[in-house]
């Protein structure tokens, strides 16, 4: 493995940064800052592209829809409040 290689991997991996720009804009937007829909879209596709790269496709369909599944309870659980 040459050194470009190597340094793109690194800079591939999934940081708690990637992380935490996600669940932000996230929270963001749900509380219902639209503004905030732009940084979600960037955010999330980043961290969507990194993990399309180490996980499977089948990985991948149970992650989006685990995801689903929780943003569906946390709105019900908002709107009962």
């Amino acid at each position: 493995m040459d050194i470009t290689q190597q340094a793109s991997e690194e800079l591939e991996k999934i940081l708690p940064e990637d992380l935490a720009r996600t669940f932000e804009s996230a929270y963001h937007v749900f509380k219902g800052e639209a503004e905030h829909i732009d940084d979600l879209l960037k955010s999330g596709g980043t961290l969507l592209r990194k993990a399309s790269k180490r996980l499977t496709q089948t990985q991948m369909i149970i992650g989006i829809a685990v995801l689903a599944v929780a943003a569906v309870v946390a709105i019900n659980k908002a709107q009962e409040e």
